[in-house]
């Protein structure tokens, strides 16, 4: 099973989305895919038609047991997809695992554990906390989402530092898997040079397929379903798709 986490320390630049419709084009591409909610807002568990008001267990519990438990991983609507989803207890996993030792590696502890699936995604909050670096540690790869805006490229660098320290000492093997430029409109001057920009930066690491802004992708989480389900010809169901050929 390969390990992805979907990072980047500025909110609102389509973590979410990416994982949830990344996550079920590559189901439909006959992927067995395995999401990890490692947010404490819910929204990757709610956007895949989870009741996360309704659970018995959740990633919250498995990271304060420190270890994996069966019945945690739920099936989703989405082809071949399944979740580990989280509530708002697990923004209380900051403290609760304040004197635990080796408290970076808990997740990664938990995941090794479970080998049935192709992929995972690991959707990190969105700021640099226990959470976030347990994503890391746990990863094999980091798939950065950055917006086509004005201030995409403000952290890029903080994020890159972020990246390089779980390096140093805690993941040797993290890789980049790639940047999903998000948000894009190809009218617009200011999206055109902001990709232009990212590309001086990451160079190749860059994906060729662009997602959209669309309003598809913004309705069908209200729905609890990928945008790929809601309108599988919608602009952008067609790129997460173009997204995720390009990633296999």
């Amino acid at each position: 099973m390969k390990t992805i986490c979907v990072f980047n320390q500025k909110g609102g630049v389509g973590k979410t989305t990416t994982v949830i419709n990344l996550s079920a084009a590559l189901g439909l591409n006959g992927k067995k895919v395995l999401v990890v909610d490692l947010d404490p807002q819910g929204n990757t568990t709610s956007g895949l038609g989870i009741d996360k008001f309704d659970l018995s267990k959740s990633v919250y519990d498995l990271m304060i047991n420190g270890e994996y438990e069966e019945g945690c991983i739920l099936k989703t609507e989405e082809e071949n997809v399944d979740i580990i989803p989280a509530t708002s207890d697990l923004s209380g996993v900051e403290v609760e695992l304040i004197n635990v030792d080796n408290k970076e590696k808990v997740l990664s502890n938990i995941l090794s554990n479970i080998d049935d699936y192709d992929f995972c995604f690991i959707d990190c909050p969105p700021s640099l906390n226990t959470l976030s670096i347990n994503a890391l540690v746990a990863s094999d790869s980091v798939l950065i989402p950055i917006q086509c805006e004005y201030y995409a490229l403000e952290g890029v660098s903080q994020l890159m530092n972020t990246i390089n320290l779980v390096r140093s000492s805690l993941n040797k093997n993290l890789e980049i898997e790639g940047i999903v430029m998000s948000m894009f409109d190809g009218r617009n001057n200011l999206s055109l040079e902001v990709v232009e920009e990212v590309k001086k930066y990451f160079k190749d690491k860059v994906f060729t397929t662009m997602i959209p802004r669309n309003i598809r992708l913004a309705e069908a989480p209200s729905y609890g379903m990928s945008a790929l389900r809601y309108d599988k010809n919608s602009k952008g169901s067609i790129a997460y798709k173009k997204l995720a050929e390009e990633f296999l």
